[in-house]
């Protein structure tokens, strides 16, 4: 359109280098748009398709200008090119990733081409942090034991990385033992302006940008870099060079202003934002924060901010950079990458001044001064809860019924009763990413130990730092001894407790528990706590902030207000309240001065690669194809890519489809592809067991994800999911008809596979909720379901059902399963798919065994052309498979 791009491409200097870069204000120049209206997060992809268009990537210019000129909202979906600068990786999703990649290796040279082609285009950076389990806690070589632990049970997964390592360019692994993978990423990983070489041997610089195996992805969103997660299937594809495709985002402004009153922490904050914006409704769009409120927060409290994300529904939370994201550069040890973020977003009108005025798709406005001390539970971060009506909130839930139970724990008696804590972690990247409310921590621990307080013996206590950073600070302030003291020494560098690895409970608690079905809690600072996420037996579970976990430790019981009551008897014999063991804002600051500095930071980053001495000792094998073990219970070859070499097939209509389950709303990834562990009785565990497998090392479902049969077993198999084709139990079951016979959803699925049936699941609002699991997807494959027709989808299983090539759809508007009088019994047809555009309205019917036949229509949940390329195709992965053969 008579616009040379080309000249775009400006060349400038920094402390003596030479960079070049695609200057997005030649745009407003040469008059294509304003840049001053639009959002930071949207300028970011302002200058990936610019770039990108230049190189010869982005779809058209089209695409361009559509972005230049952003709209707040669009009546049909505009899709663009995304091409992310980086791939993040944690080892529950990044191993079936690197096992997607062999087989794809295989596959390749199955077709008689180069198997090495196969190979990440892009950096992919995975950290190990999720494998890591409780077992030990409050002894001194908990760490050790742990670690120890963590490799007899994950040898042949890490095995397969370390091989990945060698055999594949372009990926930078760290080892178990280091870190967590976002705060690795915010604290070492993170750019924000990033470099690379390009076809001209220049140093060209651009905005940081990324993709994440994990949903918590967005923490880098702090420091102004663009990140979310997605599904292992979509980063795959972006490590081989595909476009994320997505469609344009509308873009919620929340105005932050005042500043946190005293006592008051980031993790208040945040849950306070998590259910003001789970109730705004932002799905699917960016969320930016602004106002003068977001230069009275610490980049680390944007970071835990940005965390949460998921939590409230958005893509992300963004924060763009300003003065305080140089200054965070520089703490870290970045001082290079300081200096050239700040010239850089500067020039190219990504630097927030903190006076612009951006237009947003809609705007929210939150005063800081109204945040008070909270926690949210028993079951969803969005239940936020003021501190003194969590006793409140535990009773309307649960009721005040009283069933004492006495026994002992590590040969001290107890007492438990429904409301007793029996884990109390800090754990999680969302919180020890912050040194105030870990220093916070250590100062309540401190004045606890002074006072003679001591931890209540029926709480199991852990605590797991996202970096060794952390560890640090903590020693160097003097306070890690008084957490010790009270059993938060350090048990592991992950993700632990957040995820469901809180190990087991004492044997004598799990009984009591079971015997009198006592509703016991957690309390833990981190970012999830859905139904039997943290512990299959913990029916309460509450997300705070990590000094309020050393206080619910001390207290044993979220059945009371701490607020006002005791918190204990001290060693004089008079009551101790919060208040007395509570660190004052000034106090925080004083212990922090000095503690958290850049040489702390470069003395553990210039040794993370190098691993400890498990990793050290562990044997590969080489080559450019894998050697699988036939015999692995853990790794096995998949088998996506059976069919690759037949020609597409393209897509049909679905008839005579089967019901496999009909769920409620806030049906989340944990209950479509469970985590924590394997019952025995069910389906993978059953399976294990015929392989030989003794149940002490079954291990959990998530570090199992390198092997199809375990997974696809434990696909809608949590042990609280409610399937209403089954009312009468509760976990895995659904009715196989047309006997109506009850069976493990495994077995009925199978069965129906064995008869050619196709297979959909029904599901309410929010389906897909939690984490980017991929298995979520894969299982829902491999299970023969075809469709999910819901309500509403959560962003990243949407993706990745379309990802693996099931089709998503949604109901019209006010309708649902129930209310259009489906009862699970039905033969069901889709019509319409063989013609399949985004948004499509298919017809769907259902009849029933009377022979009686309901019609209505579902809209396609399939927001862009190349989502409708990929279903053709069986899949994302297929799809490029196909494109490289």
């Amino acid at each position: 359109m008579g616009i040379n791009y080309a000249s775009m491409k400006k060349h400038f200097q920094v402390e003596g280098k030479s960079y070049v870069m695609y200057g997005i204000r030649d745009l407003e120049a040469a008059g294509i748009g304003s840049l001053d209206r639009l959002p930071f997060s949207i300028r970011i992809l302002v200058e990936n398709l610019l770039r990108n268009y230049d190189n010869g990537k982005t779809i058209d210019e089209e695409a361009l200008r559509d972005i230049v000129n952003w709209k707040p909202a669009y009546e049909t979906p505009r899709e663009i090119a995304y091409y992310p600068g980086r791939v993040l990786m944690q080892d529950f999703t990044g191993v079936p990733g690197i096992v997607d990649l062999a087989t794809m290796r295989d596959a390749m040279k199955s077709l008689g081409k180069d198997p090495s082609l196969i190979n990440p285009i892009v950096p992919v950076e995975m950290i190990v942090d999720h494998s890591v389990q409780i077992d030990y806690y409050g002894e001194d070589d908990s760490l050790e034991k742990n670690v120890a632990k963590e490799y007899e049970r994950n040898s042949e997964r890490y095995r397969l990385l370390k091989w990945a390592q060698k055999a594949f360019k372009n990926i930078r692994i760290v080892p178990p033992n280091s870190g967590i993978c976002h705060q690795v990423n915010l604290e070492y990983l993170g750019r924000v302006a990033m470099t690379k070489t390009n076809n001209a041997g220049e140093t060209e610089v651009f905005p940081d940008s990324l993709v994440g195996t994990d949903s918590h992805t967005t923490m880098i969103n702090g420091i102004g870099v663009m990140g979310w997660g997605v599904g292992g299937i979509e980063a795959e594809a972006v490590m081989l060079g595909q476009p994320y495709y997505m469609p344009i985002p509308e873009v919620v402004g929340v105005r932050l202003h005042g500043s946190l009153r005293e006592g008051v922490t980031a993790t208040d904050l945040v849950l306070r934002i998590t259910e003001m914006l789970r109730k705004h409704k932002v799905v699917e769009k960016f969320v930016e924060f602004y106002g003068p409120g977001v230069k009275a927060l610490s980049v680390v409290d944007r970071a835990t901010i940005a965390n949460m994300a998921p939590e409230y529904g958005a893509t992300m939370g963004f924060f763009p950079v300003d003065e305080k994201t140089i200054e965070y550069l520089h703490l870290t040890n970045r001082s290079e990458a300081a200096l050239l973020t700040e010239y850089y977003t500067k020039t190219q009108k990504l630097f927030y001044e903190g006076h612009e005025q951006p237009e947003y798709s809609s705007s929210l406005e939150l005063d800081l001064d109204t945040i008070v001390p909270s926690m949210a539970g028993p079951s969803r971060p969005q239940d936020r809860v003021n501190l003194e009506s969590v006793a409140q909130r535990f009773a309307d839930v649960f009721g005040s019924e009283k069933k004492p139970v006495e026994l002992t724990v590590k040969d001290k008696k107890a007492v438990i009763d429904n409301g007793s804590v029996v884990i109390a972690a800090i754990t999680s990247c969302t919180n020890t990413s912050n040194p105030s409310v870990m220093i916070g921590a250590g100062l309540v621990a401190k004045k606890a130990v002074e006072k003679g307080l001591k931890v209540q013996p029926h709480v199991k206590t852990s605590l797991a730092p996202g970096s060794k950073v952390v560890t640090r600070y903590l020693s160097s302030s003097g306070l890690l001894p008084h957490l010790e003291a009270l059993g938060f020494g350090v048990t592991a560098y992950g993700c632990t407790t957040c995820i469901g690895n809180s190990g087991p409970l004492d044997a004598n608690i799990e009984q009591a528990i079971k015997d009198k079905d006592l509703a016991v809690a957690s309390v833990l600072s981190g970012n999830r706590n859905f139904e039997a996420r943290v512990h299959q037996s913990v029916k309460a579970n509450f997300l705070a902030s990590p000094p309020l976990v050393v206080v619910y430790a001390l207290t044993g019981r979220v059945d009371m207000d701490i607020t006002t009551e005791p918190i204990g008897t001290g060693s004089n014999g008079q009551p101790v309240y919060l208040k007395d063991i509570w660190p004052t804002s000034e106090e925080i600051q004083d212990a922090m001065a000095g503690t958290v500095s850049p040489a702390v930071f470069e003395q553990e980053y210039s040794q993370i690669l190098d691993g400890d001495h498990f990793w050290r000792a562990l044997e590969v094998p080489e080559g450019e194809t894998f050697q699988w073990d036939e015999k692995s219970t853990y790794i096995r070859r998949p088998t996506f890519f059976d069919n690759v070499g037949e020609a597409a097939q393209g897509l049909a209509d679905l008839e005579g489809a089967r019901i496999l389950l009909a769920l409620g709303d806030s049906v989340t990834t944990d209950h479509i592809s469970p985590a924590g562990s394997i019952p025995r009785d069910y389906p993978a565990g059953k399976y294990l067991i015929s392989h030989g497998v003794d149940f002490e090392d079954f291990n959990s479902y998530g570090s199992r994800r390198g092997n199809h049969e375990v997974m696809m077993r434990g696909t809608f198999a949590n042990v609280r999911i409610k399937n209403a084709l089954a009312p009468e139990k509760q976990g895995s079951w659904t009715r196989k008809y047309p006997d109506g016979k009850l069976a493990y959803v495994y077995d009925a699925a199978m069965e129906y596979a064995w008869e050619g049936i196709p297979l959909i699941v029904l599901g309410g609002k929010e389906y897909g909720t939690g984490s980017s699991r991929d298995w979520a997807a894969k299982g829902t494959l491999l299970l023969g379901i075809k469709a999910v027709i819901t309500e509403s989808f959560e962003r990243i299983h949407r993706s990745n059902l379309v990802g693996m090539g099931v089709l998503p759809m949604v109901f019209k508007e006010g309708q649902s399963w129930s209310s259009l009088g489906l009862k699970g019994d039905e033969v069901c047809s889709v019509l319409g798919i063989s013609s399949l555009s985004p948004g499509k309205e298919l017809t769907v019917v259902a009849v029933s065994p009377d022979g009686s036949r309901k019609e209505f229509q579902a809209i396609a949940k399939v927001n862009t052309q190349i989502e409708v390329e990929y279903l053709q195709a069986g899949g994302i992965l297929t799809y490029v498979l196909r494109r490289m053969g």
